[in-house]
């Protein structure tokens, strides 16, 4: 069985677009940024043997304010310059599918896809989201804290300020 970190996209790989305190995605290619140190944080998490796998919800697709088309361009673009295994996308509004988060249904499916060991996995994401997705599918969760103006997840294993520092902790060395 193999180990991955099931990373959330928007404020844990690319810069979210914080408004009124709550984190929104990019709209479009050009409004992507790739976040500092992360390109690094992930070559070191593959250097240390995990799989690199994106989790992430796109409502915005459902609710009509998106294009897929526009999604998808940033997942290519994302896995074209970053060492990611897979992204797995939820382009569903509330409650349709089991692969939105809080759910785990996009772990999971990864998870036998991958032959991948959850209880060794690490889910670090950025909203209360991802932490219960992540407890939910039996991955210890890591919480990248910016402070937003939202419900906040009751419990998370570690608590950090970036990949970078979630990277240190996952690969050992600040343990």
């Amino acid at each position: 069985m193999r180990r991955a970190v099931f990373l959330d996209r928007d404020g844990v790989i690319n810069r979210a677009l914080v408004r009124d305190g709550k984190p929104y995605p990019p709209e479009n290619l050009a409004a992507m940024e790739i976040l500092p140190g992360v390109p690094e944080a992930l070559a070191a998490l593959r250097r240390a043997g995990f799989l690199l796998i994106v989790v992430t919800n796109q409502p915005d697709v459902a609710r009509g304010t998106t294009p897929m088309e526009v999604v998808e361009e940033i997942n290519s673009f994302l896995t074209r310059s970053l060492p990611i295994d897979e992204i797995r996308t939820c382009y569903h509004d509330n409650g349709e599918c089991d692969c939105r988060k809080p759910l785990p249904g996009a772990l999971l499916a990864s998870a036998i896809v991958h032959a991948i060991d959850l209880e060794r996995s690490f889910m670090v994401g950025d909203r209360w989201r991802d932490i219960e997705a992540g407890q939910r599918a039996g991955c210890r969760t890591i919480f990248i804290d910016y402070g937003y103006d939202e419900k906040q997840p009751e419990f998370v294993d570690l608590r950090v300020a970036s990949l970078q520092e979630a990277t240190k902790l996952i690969i050992g060395e600040m343990i």
